[in-house]
């Protein structure tokens, strides 16, 4: 703990904040993986627009497609991504789907049916039959590999609400997901052939990764000699290679880089745009993920913007928001207002807004839509988008994927979002905040108390 505040102070005293190469060097020494090059991004706010760009993607692949998401509903909008995953497997496409077990319990069964006979290979994470005591850690993922050269990835699972304009639907979902290319979409479907092996699913071709059943290290040679086996020959070829030194050697990267191993990327220069993925799961990245977004709070200079809808951190978390307030940094939370989906979860968002107001955190309410985004924006230059929230679940139980740029044109992108979003919310002030009933404000105290189990 010592030598991470030490860390963290000598992150606060760096000239140019976020911008400053050294603030570079540190997350990646923290998280272990590759800054990789990052061509121009496409920042998705609005989900018709996303889920048109991710069937086109899907309709455009050749080799491979992976999909992976908490929730994938057999409403209009899943069917349409059915449709265009069977199309694809048609076409010779190798498709692979990986849904969490609880997340998509509602689907159906005859639509994972319908996707097999299609030719997809589907799996589902943490049946509770397969593992009933990680019954509370999920894969909260969303993320979309296409070809492994183009990824889509953020907080929107597969559903109308989120598939819908805002402008045009009364029950709609405001989120966000941005498109990526180039190397970080081949280690993306790395972050996929983790969870995929952790629902025993076949072996993919090509991807170097540690595995999260085993703690060993997969090659790409070992799953093509394991495509091109009997059973027999791959169950002789696992024995011959799990050997003590592999296992070893497999868990002390795994600790050492706080992930799967990563090859091939296209490292990016000081200077240049950058990205960084940041995928924490049960076991592994988590202390990585909060010790970067406690840096990138520490580093902010001037702005310091957050979209979640569940916030419930953790005392230090908040800190280090109202000290980054109090050095002058204009500090927003937006946050849902009544059409929050998690009403209990609000309350324990309600219990740390006095604290918040009292240290010049501006604090919002959404009311548009039911905010489901998770973005935080540091300077116009330093971009979180993925699919964790502030809260114990996502920081400790599920497993989770975001990216991290430091890209101008990004940064720019994310707080113009931003201000739209301000422009369909109200803030909360300390006058508003003193008015409220004696009631909310019990229910306040009692959820910010149980946050930790929320």
């Amino acid at each position: 703990m010592t030598s991470l505040r030490r860390a963290l102070g000598a992150v606060r005293r760096l000239g140019d904040g976020v911008r400053d190469p050294a603030f570079r060097a540190f997350v990646q020494q923290v998280d272990g993986g590759p800054l990789h090059v990052c061509p121009p991004v496409q920042l998705l706010p609005d989900g018709e627009a996303a889920f048109a760009r991710m069937l086109r993607a899907i309709g455009d692949a050749r080799v491979e497609v992976l999909l992976e998401t908490y929730i994938l509903r057999d409403d209009r909008l899943g069917v349409s991504v059915q449709t265009a995953l069977i199309d694809a497997a048609l076409r010779g496409v190798r498709v692979y789907v990986l849904a969490d077990a609880v997340g998509s319990l509602a689907t159906d069964d005859d639509f994972w049916t319908t996707l097999e006979q299609g030719g997809v290979t589907v799996r589902h994470f943490h049946r509770l039959w397969h593992h009933p005591l990680d019954a509370l850690r999920r894969d909260h993922r969303k993320l979309l590999v296409c070809d492994r050269t183009i990824a889509f990835t953020g907080g929107m699972n597969i559903g109308e609400e989120y598939g819908s304009s805002i402008r045009s639907r009364h029950d709609a979902w405001r989120d966000t997901f941005i498109e990526v290319r180039g190397s970080v979409a081949g280690e993306l479907a790395a972050v996929f052939a983790e969870g995929w092996d952790r629902a025993r699913g076949p072996v993919l071709p090509g991807l170097e990764y540690v595995s999260w059943a085993e703690g060993r290290v997969h090659t790409p040679a070992f799953a093509e000699r394991l495509l091109h086996s009997s059973p027999a020959a791959v169950r002789a070829l696992q024995a011959r290679l799990q050997t003590a030194w592999q296992r070893r050697v497999g868990k002390r990267r795994d600790r050492r880089r706080g992930r799967r191993v990563r090859r091939n990327a296209e490292q990016a220069g000081d200077e240049s745009p950058a990205v960084l993925v940041l995928d924490p799961r049960p076991g592994r990245g988590q202390r990585e993920m909060l010790t970067v977004l406690a840096a990138l709070a520490v580093a902010a200079r001037e702005r310091l913007w957050i979209t979640t809808p569940y916030f419930a951190p953790p005392a230090r978390a908040l800190r280090l928001l109202v000290s980054a307030a109090q050095r002058g940094v204009d500090v927003r939370i937006l946050v849902p207002g009544d059409r929050a989906d998690v009403p209990l979860v609000r309350h324990a968002a309600h219990g740390a807004y006095q604290r918040l107001l009292d240290g010049g955190v501006r604090v919002y309410e959404y009311q548009r839509a039911t905010l489901h985004a998770k973005t935080l924006v540091v300077d116009g230059y330093a971009s979180l988008v993925g699919s964790s929230n502030l809260d114990f679940r996502s920081f400790w139980l599920n497993a989770e994927c975001n990216v991290l740029l430091f890209d101008d044109a990004c940064g720019e992108a994310l707080e113009q979002s931003y201000k739209s979003d301000l422009e369909g919310s109200i803030e909360i002030t300390r006058d508003v905040w003193a008015t409220r009933s004696l009631g909310h404000r019990l229910a306040d105290r009692v959820a910010y108390m149980l946050r930790w189990a929320l």
